[in-house]
């Protein structure tokens, strides 16, 4: 019997804190259910990929500048001539494959700034391939969201049709895709992935609050106003920091991606003070373990709200997307949410005190929620490997072991 040759596709190891604790949970199934399959990536950052997890990784983009603004005539023409050589390059790697995996991120949506010939025409070709090379592309507990832009809406839509399989991780996703035309009669709804990844030990320091920050200039339809937005969601969470500081409390500042960098260091040379510090991290895992440390944690990123409700900390959500308003409502904390794209620093100090004097109640309920969470991320592991990914020589639920690594071939 060969061995299962499994891809794993998407911006992983681009710096992205979520994208890359997806691939990881389905890294560990994979290591877990199947270990002899041998794995590699098509991704956005194929060096942090491989030095990270140790699987063989193929560049996403002919075209090395792929995500920057084409200001040249040149530019122009190796943007456009990255996307015919894309073409070939993505179905030569699909054909290496039985199975590709697009592990969890939210590829079906726009609720950040997105160009339709970047990112979802990626995943179009990946899906057109593996349904004209019979590879089964599988969308795993992905995010979606109803797009208004016409050509992305088009190119999702159609990715979406042509996987082999589809799961989504709320059901907000699942309907935003049947609005958009899809037949998600047999879509199933479970957790995200992140959710599968180990969870540390709690040990609050007191008086701690975390907050997650983010580089927030709204979404697609915003970009007039992007700088505007900006503007006003940093200020705002500065003045909530600063309210912090001058009340006696610590703060340590996350973030969920390195593009969120520079808003750090705005608020601590803003408020200036040596209460205000900020995490060094490179992973869920490390972002879990800093959450963990806090008595309570305002945040702004989907995956650093996620992982704080993960730990248990009692969590205010400063949302950007209707999928963090889900989450919240999900692990019983609907009423402690506020808007990023108009954060009001009153009304979230008074939210935040309403969350503090609440938090042992709080710890109770995302407990038990996350209990049921466990049992049904472990349902959404099952399921994928009885649909797309067939027993190997190695009976399923054997010790986990590395991978056999595939020869590292970049495609050209």
């Amino acid at each position: 019997m060969r061995r299962l040759r499994v891809g794993v596709f998407g911006l992983l190891g681009s710096g992205n804190l979520g994208n890359d604790g997806s691939l990881e949970a389905v890294l560990h199934h994979l290591r877990t259910a199947h270990p002899d399959a041998v794995v590699d990536a098509l991704c956005g950052g194929p060096e942090r990929v491989t030095a990270r997890y140790g699987i063989p990784a193929t560049r996403l983009h002919w075209y090395h500048a792929e995500y920057r603004t084409a200001s040249s005539v040149a530019a122009m023409a190796g943007k456009l001539l990255g996307k015919l050589v894309d073409i070939a390059r993505t179905a030569a790697w699909v054909r290496r494959h039985e199975v590709v995996i697009v592990p969890g991120m939210g590829v079906l949506e726009a609720t950040l700034p997105l160009r339709p010939w970047g990112f979802p025409y990626s995943l179009f070709l990946l899906c057109a391939a593996g349904r004209l090379l019979g590879t089964r592309v599988a969308l795993v507990s992905v995010g979606a969201d109803v797009i208004s832009h016409r050509a992305t809406r088009a190119l999702v839509r159609a990715a979406a049709r042509l996987a082999a399989y589809r799961s989504y991780r709320d059901t907000l996703s699942r309907d935003a895709m049947r609005a958009m035309g899809v037949d998600t009669a047999r879509d199933e709804v479970h957790p995200d992935l992140a959710f599968a990844l180990p969870t540390p030990r709690s040990y609050a320091e007191p008086g701690t609050v975390g907050v997650g920050v983010m580089a927030f200039r709204g979404g697609n339809d915003d970009r007039a106003r992007a700088e505007q937005i900006y503007r006003r969601y940093v200020d705002g969470m500065t003045r909530f920091v600063r309210h912090l500081v001058d009340s006696g409390r610590s703060v340590r500042l996350f973030t969920g991606d390195e593009v969120d960098q520079p808003v750090v260091a705005e608020i601590i040379a803003t408020v200036g003070s040596p209460r205000v510090s900020a995490a060094s991290v490179s992973s869920l895992d490390e972002l879990m373990r800093e959450m963990a440390a806090v008595d309570t944690v305002v945040a702004t990123r989907y995956h650093n709200v996620l992982c704080a409700l993960k730990v248990g900390t009692p969590t205010l959500s400063v949302g950007y997307a209707a999928k963090n308003d889900v989450l919240m409502a999900e692990m019983g904390l609907a009423e402690f949410r506020h808007p990023a794209r108009a954060v009001d620093a009153g009304r979230l100090i008074e939210q935040f005190t309403r969350l503090e004097q609440r938090a042992p109640e709080l710890r109770r309920t995302l407990a038990e929620r996350n209990l049921a969470v466990a049992k049904r991320i472990e349902h959404q592991l099952t399921a994928l490997s009885a649909a797309v990914l067939p027993p190997t020589r190695s009976a399923a639920g054997s010790a986990p072991a590395e991978f056999p690594t595939a020869a590292s071939q970049e495609i050209r």
